[in-house]
């Protein structure tokens, strides 16, 4: 049976608004760490690290597998790791546990399904490969705010209370059946099935410009692919150190403020994060790589100002419009890497090119380690923010650099 592409993108997009829960660890861990009143704010935190380099460690295993498997069994071996992971995490008495199941069953298995979408639904939009990638995207950003709701409310914390043991176990069964159900709609299209739907003209046009279609070992040797690669790093460090201490810095400029409304205003972040991710993904379509990538790197430099304009004048109102300008144009970086990489690099070897470039997540995640120590030295969040600012103004220099493939 023939369906509608849009069908094949609204699938994606609702796996990816599941597979990122792993992204809402700072919400899931506070039942935990108040259940093991013996552990660390560090040991907490480094479950979500391993998290992250398991995620790309999946993501790099999708690309290489892509081409030996149907992608329809990538997404149901995705759904059982997935419940392993949160099965054993649910059964924690130690870190270790924590780290085995949430860190890399689960990190292992959100990379890996991001790979299979992303690989999937890029086939079926070769003409509009930013939008598509936006929109796949803002269902992954949004997952950490909207299934962290659910989770708050449905998991009350405290010492001895295990109710987080069953939410970590239903999450475990509601991927595993989500994942297989969505599976059967995972299917590549061919040539014939392109040209038949009638989207063959602007994939045609845009071979005859750029003309490439190499593997990861000659995409690597590029001087494009290391100049977007530390475009990724620096963007991707700016928004990690933003989210480690979005917390810290509405609290501190509004101290009196709830912490209920704080938690909605940090929220503010995933929810805009999802809108730039269309926003961003639809003008890289439009308007092409450099302008987007400048865009980005100029409109996160200007609202880290606002941010740091809040902290001096101790106004909560800016605070949430930092946020918000933020969080919206934090949301250019994830599209624009996927469809910079199709554009530029060809659509038959992009599994494994997309998570070769994904690689980036590896030092830009010690973007928020980075914001904790300059905190720690400084005692002041302005330390943070400045070094936002100076991440996205190095970023326009990379972005600018970039001349041909």
């Amino acid at each position: 049976m023939k369906l509608n592409r849009w069908v094949y993108g609204g699938v994606g997009t609702a796996v990816l608004l599941l597979a990122g829960l792993v992204y809402a660890w700072s919400v899931l861990s506070l039942p935990v760490g108040a259940y093991f009143t013996g552990w660390s704010k560090a040991q907490l935190s480094l479950t979500f690290t391993i998290c992250m380099m398991c995620f790309c460690f999946g993501c790099m295993a999708g690309g290489m597998i892509s081409k030996k498997l149907k992608v329809k069994y990538n997404v149901w071996l995705s759904g059982i790791l997935f419940f392993l992971g949160f099965f054993i995490a649910s059964r924690a008495e130690s870190p270790f546990t924590l780290y085995l199941g949430y860190g890399g069953f689960c990190g292992f298995a959100s990379g890996f399904v991001y790979n299979a979408v992303l690989s999937t639904m890029s086939a079926w939009f070769p003409d509009r490969q930013g939008l598509i990638s936006g929109i796949l995207l803002m269902g992954f950003g949004l997952s950490s705010f909207i299934v962290g709701k659910v989770y708050q409310a449905v998991t009350p914390s405290g010492p001895g209370v295990t109710a987080w043991r069953t939410s970590f176990f239903v999450f475990g069964l509601i991927l595993l059946a989500v994942l297989f159900v969505c599976g059967f709609f995972f299917v590549k299209p061919d040539r014939e099935e392109l040209e038949a739907r009638g989207i063959t003209a602007a994939v045609k046009k845009r071979a005859d410009k750029d003309g490439l279609d190499i593997t990861a070992r000659e995409m690597v040797a590029r001087p494009s692919f290391w100049l977007f690669f530390l475009w990724t790093i620096c963007m991707g460090g700016a928004g990690m150190a933003l989210i480690s201490q979005a917390s810290g810095i509405a609290a501190e400029v509004g101290p009196k403020v709830p912490a209920g409304a704080i938690a909605t205003v940090v929220g503010l972040i995933s929810i805009f994060n999802g809108v730039g991710r269309v926003f961003f993904g639809n003008l890289f379509d439009k308007k092409g790589r450099r302008l987007t990538m400048t865009v980005v790197g100029i409109a996160f430099g200007l609202s880290s100002l606002v941010l740091a304009a809040a902290l001096g004048a101790g106004r909560f109102p800016l605070v949430v419009l930092g946020f918000i300008c933020c969080g919206f144009a934090y949301g250019g970086l994830n599209p624009s890497i996927s469809a910079y990489v199709n554009a530029s690099y060809g659509a038959s070897n992009y599994p494994v090119n997309f998570s070769v470039m994904n690689l980036n997540l590896l030092i830009a995640s010690f973007g928020g380690t980075v914001a904790g120590l300059l905190f720690d030295a400084s005692g002041s969040y302005m330390t943070t923010l400045v070094y936002m600012a100076g991440s996205a103004a190095v970023s326009l220099i990379f972005a600018n650099l970039i001349r041909s493939v």
